[in-house]
């Protein structure tokens, strides 16, 4: 989803008449886009700027599942039943409530805080990355996406931690019924980009049920991008589900126009496991920020 807020300029406009849209059946079948891309726009999005995104897309990001490249003008006043209310596995994009949660109840102090490594992970489950296989602070945890770090504080924080706060944010479904303590990565608990839209601006907002301080810890950690035209917070994820890989590239691009949100959401069938799958999440994303002339 892609929001805009603070009094951005509004886009150019096609001349149409965009509303929530999903694409006709016979785009489809044409073959031009194979991957899932849910995108939620704030203002008015030109049909001709999805088009070139979306077939530039398809060129880097090939993929078994035909594309919904959904389009909404947000907030909607009708609640359409679209792509982007539709539920997957957050993955990695939960690191950022799961730090705000892990400061709220003091399991640690700051975002440098050492969480100590265990000595083993499951590379079955994670895949095997040597180099993160140490002892590490919560800040790297998080951008070099350590996920046994990430297990390590959820055993800590404890469900019932969960089930409160996941509850007062109005995150995801809900359902922590996984025995494992990575629900966010296995198991039933799931959640939409719209959903990740809303939770990124309450964020950036501050009207989350967390105290300033810790929210803005977060959003420094959040930092992925900066230069003089703009500057990007965000968090990657990526799991498998049903032989289906879900990626994600969640977050806010902040400009001299105002601050824009994003949730972008990828599926490929794993029988193709194309190497190009992990930069498509960004790719694309960028690809429609320079559509909108949020970058240049």
């Amino acid at each position: 989803g892609l929001d805009r807020r603070q009094g951005a300029e509004t886009l150019p406009r096609s001349g149409l008449d965009v509303k929530p849209k999903i694409w006709p059946e016979s785009f489809h079948r044409s073959g031009i886009a194979s991957v899932f891309a849910h995108l939620v726009v704030t203002s008015i999005y030109t049909l001709a700027a999805a088009t070139r995104s979306e077939a530039r897309a398809s060129l880097a990001c090939p993929a078994s599942q035909p594309s919904d490249f959904l389009l909404q003008k947000f907030p909607s006043g009708n609640p359409w039943p679209l792509p982007g209310r539709h539920l997957k596995l957050p993955a990695s994009t939960f690191k950022i409530i799961n730090l705000l949660i892990a400061l709220e109840t003091k399991t640690i102090s700051s975002e440098n805080d050492v969480v100590k490594w265990p000595g083993t992970t499951d590379t079955i489950k994670y895949g095997y990355r040597p180099e993160i296989y140490h002892d590490i602070t919560v800040k790297e945890a998080f951008e070099v996406s350590a996920g046994w770090a990430f297990v390590e504080l959820a055993k800590k924080i404890g469900k019932d931690n969960y089930k409160k706060y996941l509850s007062l944010c109005h995150y995801g479904n809900l359902d922590l019924s996984q025995t494992d303590a990575d629900f966010w990565n296995f198991g039933n608990f799931k959640i939409s980009p719209l959903n990740q839209v809303e939770f990124l601006k309450n964020l950036y907002d501050e009207k989350l049920p967390f105290s300033k301080r810790n929210m803005q810890i977060v959003k420094k950690v959040m930092l992925t991008e900066q230069n003089s035209d703009y500057t990007i917070y965000s968090k990657t994820g990526w799991t498998r589900e049903n032989e289906i890989n879900t990626g994600w590239w969640v977050g806010y691009i902040v400009n001299n126009n105002g601050a824009y949100f994003f949730a972008t959401r990828l599926l490929q069938d794993r029988k193709i496991n194309s190497t190009a799958f992990g930069n498509c999440r960004k790719d694309i994303t960028k690809s429609v920020f320079k559509d909108l002339n949020i970058v240049k």
